[in-house]
């Protein structure tokens, strides 16, 4: 039976992030992709031009519909956009009982745009971080949930440190904002693993981020253990931003549709 993945998350007008990107990804892996949308945003690869939540009502709805009738083997979220929908999707992954969480904490966009609101923060901390298997911030939202100034691998690692304490199963610190090589570390409460690879210079970088956490979440779904998720999804971005599309005037999407070592098995 093919596995079932589910995104929880915003629309991309521009398709290179939120649940397009998510819905690309699962799909790249041979995953069955569905999704219970959040917000509605007007943007393009410049910037985010508007932002509109949906109601907690129909975000609850559709995450029922899914799950009642085709089930699910592993949830991402990405951006909630307000305290409401962040506290209905906490209500529902506890009733859900979900074999995969995979939390990303969707704050900023590559551009800079917010797409979280300030009392949002608080609810993903305290409420959604420990129903996670997975949490995957980069460097500015690991600075805001572990409440430090992150400038390098040791500042990584205390970060998901005091992250991991808010309760998740494991801690994905995503070093791609750092200037060296593009470093992730791994922190599962016992031992640290480094994923390294090549710095790209390149402008087709939107989605990232979704795209990651989508990629570990199908990973789980086929039933492949965090470590080894976490290693094929480096792997799959870093081949994804290799092969961007120099679409629009400013940050690209990145290429969904290459194929990796590891995404067969």
């Amino acid at each position: 039976m093919i596995k079932r993945a589910l995104t929880i998350a915003g629309s991309d007008s521009g398709g290179g992030a939120g649940i397009q990107a998510d819905l690309k990804t699962f799909s790249a892996f041979g995953v069955y992709g569905m999704s219970v949308l959040t917000a509605v945003t007007a943007q393009n690869t410049v910037r985010v031009n508007g932002v509109e939540g949906l109601s907690p009502e129909i975000v609850s709805l559709q995450f029922e519909s899914v799950l009642a009738d085709i089930g699910v083997d592993a949830v991402k979220t990405g951006m909630l956009f307000n305290v409401e929908i962040v506290q209905t999707v906490v209500r529902k992954l506890r009733e859900g009982r979900i074999p995969h969480v995979v939390v990303d904490p969707v704050m900023v966009s590559t551009g800079g745009d917010r797409l979280l609101e300030d009392q949002a923060v608080e609810s993903i901390k305290q409420s959604l971080t420990p129903l996670a298997e997975l949490i995957t911030p980069n460097i500015p939202e690991a600075e805001i949930l572990a409440g430090i100034r992150i400038g390098s691998l040791d500042d990584m690692k205390e970060a998901a440190v005091r992250i991991h304490r808010l309760g998740c199963g494991a801690v994905l610190v995503k070093g791609g904002h750092l200037t060296a090589d593009a470093v992730d570390i791994l922190f599962d409460g016992h031992r640290f693993t480094r994923f390294t690879a090549e710095r790209i210079a390149s402008r087709n970088t939107h989605g990232t981020g979704c795209t990651t956490s989508a990629a570990i979440a199908a990973n789980l779904a086929k039933g492949k253990p965090l470590t080894e998720a976490v290693g094929i999804s480096k792997h799959y971005i870093t081949e994804a931003i290799r092969s961007g599309f120099p679409l629009g005037k400013g940050y690209g999407p990145v290429n969904h549709f290459i194929r990796v070592q590891g995404m067969d098995a």
